[in-house]
């Protein structure tokens, strides 16, 4: 090491300075045949377009590694100060694509390309989605960093680089069926791995106070299994701008490769369960916590990502200042998303008490100065509690500290209400019972100097219901943040046609100022612009319908003309894909019973996955599935009524799906979703909602009007008021439709062979205690569809609608939700790149 060392500081600058790389389009072919010929080792015999994607993806990164470098110079010469990102998930997706967009050159490329004999969309196509996120919460991290790069803000996302991510998703005979998803299995050309910023991560032992070398007396966290997280950057470029930020990503890997003195013994399963039992942290995305040892290890992971980020980044303050955090509150902020990160509260107060030698109160000043909390979620079941035990033996010190934090904040808020003794134990970070538990989110809020929600609705919810005490102590501490979707990937990316046409018409502009959209709204008058919207829109449409064709391998005959009705999301109860389905079952039955005049063809896609232990939810996925097989096989349907469940449902389908759809889907039960943002893109590509007033379909509705809106549904008071004294079965008799849909279900109609098969569902929308309230809105919803269906007669009203829609959708841009973070939370200087 020693002689590396002198090696390394004797280099002299001028061999690692390279001439900034050409962005023409010879540059480009010429980098691509030297990565595909010399380093892959490739000829023109090769018929696979991943090695072609790679050669092409090394290119365009070796683009971005000038730019990363020296946006990280900047930050360093100019010591600003900095946030971080700290995410359980990250669904990124598929990088070329969105690389070439941020850097200006996906024209020249593609002719490259072109000139090459290759189709870019063949190569786009070759690359594995990196699907480390679950649904919504994942895929806004990514937007999110996306536009602090855009905005040229210090910011870095820190997560986990799970070995296999999201799973892929076959249906079987109807059935979801799981898959890993091992997407690292041809590597990742993106990242890069960064060994010497490794940390060591401690779990289990005991803790011991020792006097130190000054004679203070310090917690030590001794006699601990050690873990050794080794960081992989990614390049996040904002769009044209050369600024390139980092989303760097932890693997746990063993501190030791196996113990040799049990190989050479003979017992080699032995030698190297400790390599397997390390590595195992970051194997897989979300692990079935439905038993003990599932809980274990997310709490092993959550713990894991808190304390490598948290090291990193004390690690750069220490290098720059030494040992004075005297002014580290002022230069760093931390966003924890979501509860999962909130462990991070305690464990920056070990790092800072234990390894820093910092007092309680300096600590506690500097955590709660720092650290700020992003509630996701109206789920009181999404709100993770660890039992005590299982933190004592898995995190002993950190228990401690939690303990101590919690006795501090009982005493601040006892002074507060005195007496009040019910109300601290709801507000008690330790929830005691017949086992004590740890409230993580109420440890975020008392950690934190900032907690938002991330819609509207969402976060009024919070501070009346289930932060109501919090919210009536710090009443400041609350704000809201309305989610977005970035508008390069969601619509320049995905929908090019669409985005040259309003290029074309109001500039560029549009692409880095979201409401410049806004310019969109008098050519929804013009009868020329609105036929050429039109002809985009059909041209997507028809492109989804060969892709499906060719996906699922269908003889199923789409109709063009047909209304694309589309329910794209995480299947859950709550999102109410039952509710779409009782509709579609109502739609066969009218055509069944010859009312089909009055109807519009219609093409109902309905796609996400199930959680593995989610029962209920893959039962919804097998009726769709069922249902689908009934209807799609009887003549008198044909040309129609289509019912499809798009199978492995991503990030990339999600790009293919958005410039295609006519009706989005949004039929949450009011009160439940935080806020959603497939809805913003669906919109954002001139779909029009059907929607409850849940989440952010208000602010939809608010922005694009009532009259562009098909609302139905009952309000999140009215679903409260019901509570207590629902009647499902009074509603199904008074509704002779919904008897007949219940009919068709009860009866088996589609499950001839499979008795009982839907007996659990059809239960749980019956019952009085559904708090879905499902039946509740059917009647509501199927008025509206028959609006949707009068709207969508009018081709020119309805392609107006969509117009519309995708003019008024620029508050959903995450260049405006990061925009409110940095003036509100954050306060950070943007930080134009000097390129050297």
């Amino acid at each position: 090491m020693p002689n590396d060392q002198f090696v390394i500081s004797k280099l002299n600058p001028s061999i690692i300075s390279l001439p900034e790389q050409g962005m023409k389009k010879n540059d480009f072919i010429n980098d691509f045949k030297q990565y595909y010929v010399h380093l892959l080792g490739r000829d023109e015999h090769c018929q696979t377009p991943y090695y072609a994607g790679e050669a092409l993806s090394l290119a365009i990164r070796d683009r971005l590694m000038e730019r990363w470098k020296a946006t990280h110079l900047t930050y360093k010469n100019n010591d600003c100060r900095r946030s971080y990102y700290l995410s359980m998930e990250f669904l990124m997706g598929r990088t070329l694509s969105n690389a070439m967009l941020n850097l200006g050159v996906t024209d020249t490329v593609t002719q490259a390309m072109y000139d090459l004999g290759i189709e870019i969309e063949e190569l786009i196509s070759s690359e594995q989605d990196a699907g480390l996120g679950n649904g919504g919460l994942g895929r806004l991290a990514a937007c999110l960093i996306d536009s602090c790069a855009t905005l040229q803000l210090p910011v870095i996302g820190y997560g986990l680089r799970y070995e296999y991510g999201m799973f892929t998703q076959n249906i079987v005979n109807g059935e979801q069926i799981e898959k890993p998803d091992h997407w690292l299995r041809q590597g990742n050309v993106w990242e890069i791995e960064r060994l010497e910023y490794s940390h060591s991560i401690k779990f289990g032992g005991h803790t011991e106070l020792q006097i130190d070398e000054n004679g203070k007396q310090r917690h030590c966290w001794i006699a601990t299994s050690n873990i050794l997280a080794v960081p992989f950057d990614t390049p996040i470029p904002g769009y044209q701008n050369g600024t390139v930020n980092t989303l760097r990503l932890w693997k746990a890997v063993a501190t030791e490769e196996f113990n040799l003195e049990e190989f050479n013994a003979g017992d080699y399963a032995e030698a190297v369960a400790a390599k397997i039992t390390a590595e195992n942290v970051t194997m897989v995305l979300y692990p079935n916590d439905a038993n003990e040892n599932g809980k274990e290890l997310r709490l092993r992971q959550q713990y894991f990502l808190a304390s490598a980020s948290l090291q990193d980044v004390i690690a750069h303050w220490t290098m720059m200042h030494g040992n004075d955090f005297s002014h580290f509150a002022e230069k760093r902020c931390f966003q924890l998303n979501d509860t999962h990160p909130s462990i991070a509260i305690a464990e920056l107060m070990r790092l800072l008490m234990d390894i820093h030698g910092l007092m309680w109160d300096e600590a506690w000043t500097i955590t709660t100065s720092t650290m700020a909390y992003t509630n996701h979620t109206l789920l009181p079941e999404a709100l993770e509690k660890w039992p005590v035990k299982l933190m004592q033996r898995l995190l002993p010190r950190l228990m401690d500290i939690i303990f101590e934090i919690n006795r501090h904040f009982i005493t601040e808020a006892s002074m507060h209400w005195p007496g009040d003794s019910e109300r601290l134990r709801r507000m008690s970070i330790v929830e005691e019972g017949e086992e004590q538990q740890v409230r993580m989110a109420h440890l975020a809020i008392v950690g934190s100097f900032s907690v938002n929600g991330v819609a509207r609705l969402h976060t009024e919810l919070l501070q009346q219901g289930l932060f109501g005490d919090f919210y009536a102590l710090w009443p400041r501490k609350f704000n809201n943040k309305t989610n977005g979707v970035t508008p390069r990937r969601w619509l320049a990316a995905c929908n090019p046609e669409l985005a040259s046409l309003i290029t074309e018409t109001i500039g560029d502009g549009w692409v880095t100022d979201l409401m410049q959209l806004k310019k969109l709204e008098p050519y929804a008058e013009d009868a020329q612009f609105r036929h050429r919207w039109r002809a985009i829109k059909q041209a997507a449409k028809q492109r989804l319908i060969d892709h499906k064709q060719r996906k699922h391998d269908t003889k199923l005959h789409f109709n063009v003309d047909a209304l694309f009705d589309v329910q794209v999301k995480r299947i859950h109860e709550y999102k109410r894909q039952l509710l779409n389905v009782l509709h579609v079952i109502h739609l066969y039955n009218g055509i069944k019973k010859g009312d089909i005049e009055s109807r519009v063809p219609r093409c109902v896609l309905i796609g996400g996955k199930a959680a593995p232990g989610y029962r209920m939810a893959k039962k919804i996925i097998k009726l769709i599935n069922n249902v689908a097989e009934i209807i799609n096989s009887d003549p008198e349907t044909e040309n129609k009524l289509i019912l499809l469940f798009l199978q492995d449902y991503r990030v990339s389908a999600m790009e293919r799906i958005c410039p295609g759809v006519d009706l989005s889907e949004q039929v949450s039960t009011a009160g439940k979703e935080a806020s959603g943002t497939g809805n913003m893109k669906l919109m954002m590509n001139g779909a029009i909602t059907i929607g409850t007033l849940d989440g952010a379909n208000i602010e939809i509705r608010e922005e694009v009007g009532d009259e562009n809106f098909f609302l139905f549904g009952l309000t999140e008071e009215q679903v409260e008021a019901r509570r207590g004294h629902y009647d499902p079965v009074a509603i199904i008799d008074q509704d002779k439709d919904l008897q007949q849909v219940m009919h068709l279900l009860e009866s088996g109609y589609f499950n001839q062979f499979e008795p009982g098969l839907f007996d659990d569902l059809i239960g749980s929308i019956k019952s009085p205690n559904d708090p879905w309230m499902t039946i509740a809105d059917f009647r509501s919803f199927a008025e509206a569809q028959k609006r949707v269906e009068d709207a969508y007669r009018d081709k020119d009203q309805w392609t107006k609608m969509s117009i519309l829609n995708c003019a008024n959708s620029g508050k959903f841009s995450t260049d405006r939700t990061i925009g409110e973070y940095n003036r509100e939370i954050w306060k950070l200087t943007p930080q134009p790149v000097i390129h050297q």
